[in-house]
Formats: C-alpha cells, sequence, structure tokens
C-alpha cells in the first residue's frame, strides 16, 4: 500500500481533500488539506452528474494543495445507497458476498444488475436453522457509483476504495477514539443527514435522511427574499439561539418550535429564527423517529450518548436541542483527536474548520480499516 492515502469528499459544492500517511498507524499524520468550489449542477447530494466538470475540479484541488499521492478513497452517502439488517447462514465472508445477489432482490428498490452489493458482518448467532452471521447489507446504485470513479479516473486518479460515508465519520469520531457503550453518530451535511449508531464503536444500525443544512438555507432565503450566500450566514450567525421568540404557523406534533429554543432572539433576526425552527423542526423530528425505531427494535441496546459531525452541527444552539429532545447527552466530534499534524500544516486554521474535512479525513484512515 502507498505510505499516503487521500480520501475525497465529493460535496454538492465543494471538493475537499486530506492525504494521510500512515493511515494504519495508531496515531496517523494528516499531510496536506485542501478544498475548491465546484460548478453549479455538477453534483447532486454527492453524486457526480459532469464527470468531466468535477474532473477538472480535482486537477485543480490537487494542483491547489500540493497532494503527491493518486491513490484516492471515494465516498457514497446519498439516497441512492441502502444499508439494511441481514442474517445470512454462517460462511465466509466472500462466499456471502457471492451469495447476496440471490439473497437480496426483494429488499432493493432497483434490479440486482443495477446495484453493487457488500455485507458488513457484525455479530453470530445460532437459530432453529443453524448458525447465522448477522450483519448489514450495503447496497448502491452502480450509476452512481461508477460516475465518481470516471471522474477521479479522468482526473489522473486511481480509486482503491469506495466507502459509506457513516461508516467513514463513526469510524473517525467514535471507533479510533475507543468511545464505549451504545453511540448514536448523526452527521449533518448539506443535503443528507446521517444516523449511525455504534456498539462498542462496531456500527449496528444506518439510516440516511434526505435532508441537510441547504434545506435550511433555502427556506430561509424564500422566507426572507434573499440570497443563498446571504441567508447561509444568517443561518449559521442565528441558528437555533434565537428559536425563543418564534412560534409555529400552525398546530403541530411531535417537536415544537417551543422546544428548540434556547436563548432570546435578536429582534432584527426573528423572522430568520422561526423559519430555522420550522425547517429543524422536521429535520430533527426525521432524527428522532430514527433513534425511536431502534430503541423499538433493540430494547436491549439503549443509546447512551450522541455525537455530532459534519457542517449542520456547527449551527448554534443544536448541541443543547439535540440533547433536550432526546433526553441524553451530546457532543460534537473531534476529527483531529487521533491524529497528527504534519509541520507543514497551518494546524490552527485546520482546528477551526476541522469539521469540514471530518468526512474526507475519514474516508482515508478507512483504507486501514
Amino acid at each position: 500500500m502507498s505510505p499516503s492515502i487521500v480520501g475525497i469528499d465529493i460535496g454538492t459544492n465543494t471538493l475537499r481533500a486530506v492525504e494521510v500517511r500512515n493511515p494504519d498507524k495508531a496515531r496517523p499524520t494528516v499531510l496536506r488539506y485542501h478544498e475548491v468550489p465546484l460548478p453549479a449542477g455538477a453534483v447532486n447530494g454527492g453524486e457526480v452528474l459532469e464527470p468531466h466538470t468535477v474532473a477538472a475540479a480535482l486537477k485543480v484541488l490537487w494542483s491547489g494543495g500540493g497532494f503527491r499521492s493518486r491513490q484516492v478513497v471515494l465516498g457514497m452517502g446519498s439516497q441512492r445507497v441502502l444499508a439494511r439488517d441481514l442474517s445470512v447462514p454462517k460462511m465466509s465472508l466472500a462466499r456471502i458476498r457471492q451469495s447476496l445477489p440471490f439473497e437480496v432482490q426483494d429488499l432493493l428498490p432497483v434490479p440486482v444488475a443495477d446495484a453493487l452489493l457488500d455485507f458488513y458482518p457484525i455479530s453470530e448467532s445460532t437459530t432453529e436453522h443453524g448458525a447465522t452471521v448477522n450483519g448489514l447489507l450495503i447496497a448502491a446504485v452502480k450509476a452512481a457509483v461508477v460516475a465518481n470513479v470516471a471522474a477521479a479516473r479522468m482526473a489522473g486518479l486511481t480509486t482503491i476504495d469506495v466507502d459509506l460515508i457513516p461508516f467513514a465519520v463513526s469510524r473517525l469520531l467514535v471507533t479510533r477514539p475507543g468511545i464505549d457503550g451504545v453511540v448514536a453518530v448523526i452527521d449533518l451535511g448539506a443535503t443528507t443527514t446521517s444516523v449511525v449508531i455504534t456498539r462498542q464503536g462496531v456500527p449496528q444500525f444506518v439510516r440516511i435522511i434526505p435532508t441537510g443544512g441547504d434545506d435550511v438555507t433555502q427556506a430561509v432565503a424564500t422566507g426572507l427574499q434573499m440570497d443563498a450566500a446571504t441567508a447561509d450566514l444568517l443561518k449559521r450567525r442565528v441558528g437555533l439561539l434565537a428559536a425563543a421568540g418564534a412560534r409555529a404557523r400552525g398546530p403541530r406534533s411531535g417537536i415544537h418550535v417551543d422546544e428548540l429554543s434556547v436563548n432570546e432572539p435578536v429582534p432584527t433576526d426573528e423572522a430568520g429564527a422561526e423559519i430555522i425552527a420550522e425547517t429543524m423542526h422536521d429535520q430533527l423530528g426525521s432524527v428522532v423517529t430514527t433513534l425511536n425505531y431502534y430503541a423499538n427494535t433493540r430494547p436491549s441496546d439503549p443509546v447512551t450518548a450522541i455525537v455530532l459531525s459534519g457542517g449542520g452541527a456547527r449551527m448554534p444552539g443544536l448541541p443543547e436541542a439535540v440533547s433536550k429532545l432526546t433526553r441524553l447527552g451530546v457532543s460534537t466530534g473531534d476529527p483531529l483527536s487521533t491524529v497528527g499534524l504534519a509541520s507543514a500544516i497551518d494546524a490552527e486554521a485546520l482546528r477551526l474548520n476541522g469539521a469540514a474535512y471530518t468526512v474526507a479525513l475519514g474516508l482515508a484512515l478507512g483504507r486501514a480499516a
């Protein structure tokens, strides 16, 4: 294996990459990191729609970031990726993977021929039918993966692995630090929110919710008739801290705007605060529903803590709101806690913006897992 690997996070608006030396060591070293913007429409929800455009952006990324390695790991985490519980007769992992096309057609929204399948073993048990392996079925629409790999190839890069983004995030924030217990990792991205529940660092449950921070930005922009950049700045400044004075425009069940309240609003931000709170009402409602589903199906393994990650996790007041809704301790994950930084890196700048590179760093480290 190359002494350094680059993880690439293909976002809707931005390409981010992190190069790591010795990813198989206890404390790998981050050598380089960089990001470049993407033209509108080139990528949607992490899926490359215009491979040539993305390839050109990757070349700019490599040049601007000074990346040395051309061996890369890509991530998939859109709604075109499915993760479901699956139990199969005990056999070698190679044979399980070979048998998947014959076992899982009824679980897939597309024909088996149009999907890439993998199996992540978690535990073994004995049933009336014999020894069983319990795990997670991972299925991705083949065309989406092929397009991302093609863009990397056009840029002169070699894709050595394609990883599930929720796995990469939980690996970096829970598995590597060795956080014990049953932990829910909630990653709030631009277009999706993923929930991974781990037990002793091993993923047990994965759900990808098709909403993210861009939905909040768009709601503010539409409601206040402003451009997206201004709306995004307002969202990042006001967040849920100003939700105390906001009121829902109609009766709701479940999470209420008042439950998202933390501090009194700045008067000029009241309208934005109300929109943010109402939009987050729906997003956090989906997260809570997901956590409740897990609790109902696995009552013996209750979630004991929540770790937040992703750009959305930086929204003011969000940790307090999630803690209030779930009645659990909530922390924001530190993606740099188990890695070293090369002397040439601007460590302060990276630490200030480290959350943005969580996915890329987790992907780079996943090659050694």
